[in-house]
């Protein structure tokens, strides 16, 4: 059994004893891998939960060497998931966009106007209305746009309540746009051109013909005899014999190039390596940081909307006829999902009790390992538990493990185990897989979904009350190489894939882009505290919901 099986085996033994055993004296139980507090049960009982305990294969199995033909390797999927693929591909395709044949010709977020529109009807603005914003995109000519495809944000704001929401905008594809907003309260527009269409023309050939523009590597090692050689999902085709390291669980591809003289089991480690620029003349342009890459654009009149409460005998709207309904919003720094009947805001003690008695596994990239963070640092009497035999563990790729004694809470951050939890109403399952799929074609990203999906589906089946949780992408400070390798519009793109993946199925979304677009703190890969604790809390509201 190697060293993640007896992971899974002890996480398994530790929550089947959370379920069978609520009362049991505790005791310290100390093995070669760790310290633990657990719970007093027969040997024969410890025996029958063994059997209980899923025991997982080794992640991969090096194949014999092969010859790689193909650039991006994607993982087989059945001719209803491929007719799923082409149906997101399909609903989030962006509009067609326009090259970058001069500076003067594209997008110029200066020379760019919106403007509120006048209510329709007339009359003032009330609580529930629906406010649209038009948008006129023009060149450095000042001249309007005749095609679509910039990508623009919006959102109202109001600093003296602390309060935000996040807006839609649609493309009208003829250089207009109107940004559309649901009234929860007064404040100020804000319309931002992240990317013009002709650096989205960029980020779409870079993703087709530059996949492996982040480069991974691995180390081989036997004896003295040490080789790193390049790894990716995407691979430039080669004579050279590659090795095959596709999980055997999972199906997801990875290859390294085989090393000139060590065999393919002999690999130990693996690392980032380089970061290229692979951009062709004028291709910079279109990402000048206070120019034309994340740049506000100025109102042509008030950017502000005075907004009033309705009396009573003035009939509710209910917008059903609204087009768009963000997912919540922001009231005095605090989130408030729509349509939720329940406002509560946790702090640390309500936030233990919340956990108390659960058993938390974080999955996936480091925008969930910052709510293990979180959870660990606002109180409880939390142990970090760093496995023996894997002294490799760090703090920001764990796996990682947090034990607090006395309120027998569990927190469990790692990044491919889902099928190793047997579930149940005292599990919570929380993933996030998006950060690191921005430069790769998006059918990479949809075929990691699916198998996501299937793997969620399979623990929802044997433990159908167990809660699990999904947290999107957000935007992020942007420069012109953090736009080549992770830009927000790949980000978006990821999400609204996550979101179609996802829907219909009993799990539940933490909309990490509104709450970071709809806050008035910058943006960041990893949120700042404020939106961390706003995060934990929708995560606590729905752990108490689900009880």
């Amino acid at each position: 059994m190697n060293s993640y099986s007896r992971l899974s085996v002890f996480l398994c033994l530790l929550q089947t004893s959370f379920k069978l055993f609520p009362g049991a004296a505790p005791y310290l139980l100390h093995t070669r891998y760790f310290t633990l507090h657990l719970q007093i049960y027969p040997l024969i009982m410890l025996q029958s939960m063994l059997l209980l305990c899923p025991t997982a294969d080794p992640a991969f199995i090096p194949q014999v060497p092969t010859v790689h033909q193909s650039f991006c390797v994607f993982q087989p999927i059945s001719p209803e998931e491929a007719l799923e693929e082409e149906n997101i591909l399909k609903s989030i395709a962006w509009p067609k966009t326009s090259s970058m044949t001069s500076l003067k010709k594209s997008s110029n977020p200066k020379c760019s106007k919106f403007t509120i529109l006048p209510k329709m009807g007339g009359g003032q603005w009330y609580i529930g209305d629906q406010l649209e914003v038009s948008i006129i995109m023009k060149d450095y000519n000042c001249h309007p746009k005749t095609s679509g495809g910039d990508f623009l944000v919006a959102s109202l704001k109001n600093q003296n309540l602390q309060a935000g929401v996040s807006g839609q905008v649609i493309d009208h594809l003829n250089g207009s746009y109107t940004a559309v907003f649901l009234l929860v309260w007064e404040g100020q527009a804000d319309v931002i051109l992240v990317h013009s269409s002709e650096a989205v023309t960029v980020l779409k050939r870079l993703n087709r013909e530059n996949p492996d523009r982040v480069s991974f590597k691995s180390v081989f090692r036997l004896g003295s005899v040490a080789e790193s050689t390049v790894c990716n999902i995407c691979l430039q085709p080669t004579v050279q014999p590659v090795c095959n390291f596709t999980d055997v669980r999972t199906g997801e591809p990875w290859f390294c190039l085989k090393p000139k003289n060590l065999s393919c089991d002999t690999r130990i480690q693996h690392s980032k390596g380089d970061y290229l620029l692979p951009l062709k003349t004028q291709e910079d342009k279109p990402f000048m940081a206070k120019i034309n890459l994340k740049v506000p654009v100025q109102s042509s009149g008030s950017s502000s909307v005075t907004v009033y409460q309705k009396s009573k005998d003035q009939p509710t709207d209910n917008n059903s006829n609204s087009i768009f309904r963000p997912s919540g919003f922001y009231y005095k720094g605090v989130w408030e999902s729509l349509g939720s009947k329940q406002i509560y805001k946790f702090d640390a003690a309500s936030i233990i009790q919340c956990l108390r008695r659960k058993m938390v596994h974080l999955y996936g990239d480091s925008t969930v390992r910052q709510w293990f963070d979180y959870l660990t640092k606002i109180g409880g009497n939390y142990t970090f538990l760093k496995p023996e035999f894997n002294p490799q563990t760090q703090k920001t790729t764990g796996p990682r493990l947090s034990l607090d004694l006395k309120n027998r809470i569990l927190l469990h951050y790692n990044a491919n185990k889902l099928d190793s939890i047997m579930g149940g109403s005292n599990t919570v399952v929380a993933l996030s897989v998006w950060a690191h799929f921005g430069n790769f074609p998006l059918e990479i990203y949809i075929r990691r979904l699916l198998s996501i999906r299937r793997a969620v589906l399979r623990l929802l089946t044997r433990a159908p009350d167990t809660l699990v949780v999904i947290r999107g992408g957000n935007p992020r400070a942007l420069s012109l190489s953090i736009s080549i390798f992770n830009s927000n519009w790949y980000s978006l793109q990821c999400n609204k894939a996550l979101k179609a993946m996802f829907q219909g199925m009993n799990v539940h979304l933490v909309d990490a882009w509104e709450m970071t677009l709809a806050h008035s703190l910058p943006h960041n890969i990893h949120p700042p505290p404020p939106i961390i604790k706003n995060m934990v809390n929708v995560l606590c509201l729905k752990m108490h919901n689900s009880k």
